[in-house]
């Protein structure tokens, strides 16, 4: 059975491109229809049921999470399609959530109608949601991140992560209550995640939280311990950027 698709786009061109692609590309899904902006979508949504949206981040009377908040149940899979901004796109990466850079590429499209093949009967997109709009609202450093475990995943405070520790392609992550958790991203994943946090990659094989470093001791690179006891290696070319952002 085909999925059934929204497409909420205010271009014009982007909702036929889309169509355009999604017709030639991945079958699967059966467009049921569009809309141009959140008041449309709204009413699309109540009266088609769809299991799937394309959801143009910045549209007309309200954005994209202006839609969410007004729905009492997220009840299809989305995926967010955005112009680029650092901050949206960094508020989806955290949350977990599919997105697509406009313009859309296809191999992307492919790749999301995948994953979200591989979602629609699971809960994870309304907890996804439910995080991502905690992070665009929060105003106090409470940011939540998503994390990938194989038992489905886990939601945690990005302030409680100390450390970040390269394992090859996985990630080992050390918690403030010295629980650690094994992840299938590498360490740059985290870092490009992390950025504006106050994470900082101070060496190939780490990435620290700046709030919870202790102190700073001395040497070629030198190294930093933690707030944690752990004393981890600073790169000789990252030593200046670390002793820059303390000064």
């Amino acid at each position: 059975m085909k999925i059934k698709t929204l497409i909420v786009d205010d271009e014009t061109i982007s909702r036929e491109t889309l169509k355009s692609f999604i017709c030639k590309y991945t079958p699967e899904l059966s467009i049921v229809g569009e809309a141009e902006n959140i008041i449309e979508a709204k009413k699309a949504i109540e009266m088609l049921q769809p299991q799937l949206i394309f959801l143009d981040v910045e549209m007309p009377y309200g954005n994209a999470f202006d839609l969410i908040e007004s729905l009492a149940n997220i009840d299809f899979q989305i995926v967010f399609v955005t112009a680029y901004s650092h901050y949206a796109v960094q508020a989806l990466n955290l949350s977990a959530s599919y997105y697509l850079l406009k313009p859309i590429a296809i191999d992307e499209l492919i790749q999301a109608v995948q994953k979200v093949k591989e979602q629609i009967n699971g809960t994870q997109q309304q907890v996804q949601t439910e995080i991502l709009l905690q992070n665009i609202k929060s105003d106090n450093g409470e940011q939540r991140l998503v994390l990938p475990v194989l038992e489905g995943f886990e939601v945690v405070k990005t302030k409680d992560i100390i450390l970040c520790k390269a394992d090859g392609n996985y990630t080992e992550i050390i918690f403030s209550n010295n629980t650690k958790k094994i992840i299938s991203k590498n360490l740059k994943f985290f870092e490009n995640l992390l950025k504006g946090q106050q994470f900082m990659r101070i060496h190939k094989s780490y990435l620290v939280n700046l709030s919870e470093v202790s102190a700073y001791h001395k040497g070629k690179g030198g190294s930093v311990l933690l707030s944690n006891g752990t004393e981890v290696e600073v790169s000789a070319n990252k030593k200046q950027e670390l002793i820059t952002f303390f000064n």
